[in-house]
């Protein structure tokens, strides 16, 4: 027990400086890490789909339609109305459902609904971080690479999770989603967003572009909106019959297992600053 202790510790600090220092490096770094990470994500899914023996999702093109798209989402925020560049994501999702008429798969539809689900599921949700991080200048009216929102997603998670452990530990009695997660619970929810909204004050503090509620109301999206996507994740294991998404990273699982949350947070965020921005 204390050997996997100090492997997660390790890995964990490890996992949070690659992913602080690439998004706070610049948009070179962010955009390596974030399409190396949208690859490992849908090849794990694949794989993990793959094994069931009901399932030949094509991951290779899943894979390069992926990165594509997140590639594509940050070229159109460095370069607004630039939306011919999604152009060849069509045509490799195209491809994805008119191969599939010529391999005589026994199951061609489940094929087509994950290689669906990855662009929608991992590829759309890693993709949209570009629009968090890419906001045009108000004086120069140029895009500029703006780390904050995307590190702020990760940070409200981490919070989150943080404390809904530490109170869920403490304080837990009364499940959340016993069905799907049975450790999970509603005191430890509650403890996890409080302490978000805590970070959501400091986090105004520091960066006023948005204010005092709106970093709040942020941090309670990605809150909700990330146990949801954790609880969608253990659901999607469940129907696969597995505990974890994969071993990347030791003592954490996969790579499915640590972004579970990021998955349906960040689309949650973009809709959020899009409504309190009219």
């Amino acid at each position: 027990m204390k050997n996997n202790f100090i492997q997660r510790a390790i890995t964990g600090v490890l996992f949070v400086a690659v992913l602080v220092g690439c998004i706070l490096g610049g948009p070179i770094p962010f955009t390596l890490l974030f399409a190396g990470i949208t690859a490992l994500t849908i090849h794990e899914f694949g794989t993990l789909v793959n094994q069931t023996g009901q399932v030949q999702m094509n991951r290779p093109i899943a894979i390069l339609a992926g990165v594509f798209l997140f590639l594509s989402f940050g070229y159109a925020g460095l370069m607004p109305g630039q939306y011919s560049i999604f152009i060849p994501y069509l045509f490799l999702l195209l491809y994805l459902l008119i191969s599939e008429l010529y391999k005589k798969q026994p199951n061609p539809v489940q094929n087509w609904a994950y290689g669906m689900m990855s662009q929608v599921y991992i590829a759309l949700a890693f993709s949209l971080l570009n629009v968090l991080a890419y906001h045009t200048d108000g004086t120069s009216g140029e895009p500029q690479y703006n780390p904050v929102l995307p590190l702020s997603i990760f940070i409200f998670t981490w919070v989150n999770d943080t404390g809904a452990y530490c109170t869920g530990m403490l304080f837990g009695k009364h499940r959340l989603f016993e069905r799907i997660s049975p450790k999970k619970s509603w005191e430890g929810s509650v403890g996890g967003a409080a302490f978000s909204l805590l970070a959501a004050a400091v986090m105004s503090r520091f960066f006023p572009f948005l204010s005092l509620p709106q970093w709040m109301g942020l941090g309670l999206t990605v809150v909700v909106f990330g146990t949801w996507g954790d609880l969608t994740e253990s659901l999607l294991k469940r129907t696969l019959g597995i505990k974890d998404s994969g071993n990347i990273l030791p003592g954490h699982g996969g790579m499915l297992d640590r972004f579970d949350s990021t998955l349906m947070a960040v689309p949650a965020a973009v809709i959020y600053l899009y409504v309190v921005s009219l």
